[in-house]
């Protein structure tokens, strides 16, 4: 941390110190989220990275008159120290150790914290409630934010053009998914739903937009009503008179200052709140109201995240064209010999190989590229202060993926610059057996991702290693990068993994100082094959890039394993070959010869 960079974030907690003393409070939390809860957020909406300087998109700082601390988990623990300054926020572990359970230690009986309820769920209000209480401190909601006072260049809020999405990509009309959805609200015997997120909207309604930077997504609130009509609260500069008309009589837009009045035109209604996910000032609003809330989730999350025909399709397109630039720009490295390229200059041909594809809208999320130590920072972003080349010797991992029209890549390699060292390639094989037992499973109907997240770490277990993150998240079809509900990892789900369903499955192992290792391909959920006694499940693997040949230690791998790698290979060879240019090919053909 150097001193120019400790100067704004010393300067921009002593304005937000002095504005909670104007405002009688003695504490405030700043959140990374929005009102939407998504990840990524417009830079109108970058509070925690303006006070703190942390540019992660998990995370959660609380202000206290005499001290304040920054909560982030383990994929974000280097990332922090490299860019927050120690001597204004303590660095705690957001899992290990949560906000709540700080606050309930730290918090003086009679102090007053406050709280933004737009950038907090009901259920995150209830554990900071929680943990006052424990404190005999009073929690308090702020009617407005008092950091947006002190921030006095913060930029406007985005109002990008919301565009249609094809039926041809979506799979279904926004008609059949809203007269889906409002069958099921009758069923449940609810009046509406409150959608806040808008990778449900763009879903639901066949639009999409350019908000926020790597998901194409319009901010935007709405309200589904059982009859099948929803009304749409939304900047109206975003939406053109075409696409209003497209939209058709049973969608009503309204500027987003007729939301909360809406909101207490339910009064007697039942209405679907998702606590988890919704803004608590819109929970606070409805019951002021006199709603009747039912607390549940989204409506359109579980039938989102189950992919149709069309979208399935799509996604293999998607990645076939991926895949080709991968190929490309894997050929393309490989003809540069080591120390002569930085990770920034890698990651910049990444996209240009990437660009050149057909339907390409740009990357998913920024793309990670570190070599040697700085693979070993789970989310690392190289700057130019950070930036290394790709000296002989070390790992480079390499995490990046595409929006594309018809579908959403992500994708992980590690590839080897030089010899690699023996330690490396027995990590880097460890982690390969926890991804092809993952790959390879075979589950039955009901299976939860939690249930399967050990296959993927059992090698890594074995030789008493581990990873700090999730093994597996969803992903959308040209939506965003990480989707609910499904997920694969050590936290505890109740969702079923169900066909159609996207997900990563990314084991990996990071030693700190000297690299990181992650192999990372999406898979489709599908009926399993062969006889069973009961339904049973399988993956289909998505994602068609090579995996570095030179950081396989053979001897470690079982026939089954390496029957697994040159089958992918082979895979690979014939959906891509015919698509590339002979140097590519020529390139592709040497990676993917058998082991």
């Amino acid at each position: 941390m150097t001193s120019d960079a400790r100067e704004p974030a010393a300067a921009h907690l002593a304005l937000l110190r002095a504005e909670l003393a104007r405002r009688g409070l003695d504490g405030f939390v700043v959140p990374r989220s929005d009102e939407h809860q998504g990840e990524y957020v417009p830079p109108s909406a970058q509070r925690l990275l303006w006070l703190t300087g942390f540019s992660g998109s998990a995370g959660v700082a609380v202000v206290l008159p005499d001290q304040a601390a920054l909560f982030v988990d383990g994929r974000y623990t280097l990332q922090a120290q490299a860019e927050v300054d120690g001597e204004c926020f303590v660095l705690l572990h957001l899992v290990d150790r949560p906000p709540a359970d700080w606050l309930a230690e730290t918090l003086r009986p009679g102090w007053r914290l406050g709280y933004d309820p737009w950038l907090h769920t009901p259920n995150g209000v209830d554990q900071l409630r929680q943990a006052c209480t424990k404190a005999e401190a009073q929690l308090v909601a702020c009617e407005d934010n008092p950091l947006d006072a002190v921030w006095r260049d913060r930029p406007p809020p985005p109002a990008a053009p919301v565009v249609v999405h094809p039926v041809a990509y979506a799979g279904k009309s926004a008609t059949d998914k809203r007269g889906e959805l409002a069958r099921q609200l009758s069923a449940d015997k609810l009046d509406a739903a409150v959608l806040s997120a808008p990778d449900s909207i763009a879903w639901l309604l066949n639009l999409r937009g350019g908000d926020v930077p790597y998901a194409p997504l319009p901010l935007c609130f709405a309200l589904l009503y059982a009859d099948a009509s929803v009304d749409l609260f939304i900047d109206p500069r975003k939406l053109s008179p075409a696409i209003a008309k497209q939209l058709g009589d049973a969608v009503r837009s309204a500027p987003a200052d007729r939301f909360g009045p809406a909101l207490d035109g339910l009064a007697g209604k039942r209405v679907r709140i998702d606590p988890a996910s919704s803004p608590a000032w819109v929970a606070d609003r409805l019951t002021a109201g006199q709603a009747k809330l039912d607390k549940g989730a989204d409506p359109c999350a579980l039938p989102k995240a189950c992919k149709n025909v069309a979208e399935l399709d799509g996604t293999r397109a998607a990645h076939r064209r991926d895949g080709i630039a991968l190929t490309r720009f894997f050929a393309w490295l490989a003809t540069n010999p080591p120390g002569s390229l930085t990770e920034i200059a890698v990651a910049d041909r990444l996209e240009v190989f990437r660009a050149a594809g057909e339907l390409y809208r740009g990357p998913s999320f920024p793309t990670i590229s570190g070599a040697g130590p700085n693979g070993a920072i789970v989310h690392y972003r190289s700057t130019p202060g950070t930036d290394r080349r790709l000296d002989e010797g070390q790992l480079y991992l390499v995490d990046s993926g595409g929006q594309y029209l018809d579908g959403t890549t992500d994708v992980t390699r590690t590839l080897a610059i030089g010899t690699p060292a023996t330690a490396a390639r027995r990590h880097f094989t460890l982690v390969l057996k926890g991804h092809i037992a993952l790959t390879t499973a075979r589950f039955p109907q009901g299976t939860t991702g939690s249930q399967l997240d050990v296959l993927a770490r059992r090698p890594l277990w074995s030789a008493g290693l581990d990873y700090d993150h999730g093994t597996g998240h969803g992903v959308g079809s040209y939506l965003s990068v990480h989707e609910g509900p499904q997920r694969i990892s050590k936290m505890a789900s109740t969702q079923a993994l169900l066909p159609g369903m996207i997900v990563s499955n990314e084991p990996g192992y990071y030693l700190a100082g000297a690299y990181g290792i992650r192999i990372e391909n999406l898979v489709a959920v599908r009926p399993a094959a062969g006889p069973a006694e009961r339904p049973m499940l399988e993956f289909e693997t998505l994602t068609l890039a090579p995996i570095d040949r030179a950081l396989v230690d053979r001897s470690l791998l079982d026939e089954a394993e390496a029957d697994w790698l040159n089958a992918y290979h082979a895979e690979i060879r014939r959906a891509l070959m015919p698509l590339l240019d002979p140097a590519a090919a020529a390139w592709l053909a040497q990676a993917t010869e058998p082991i």
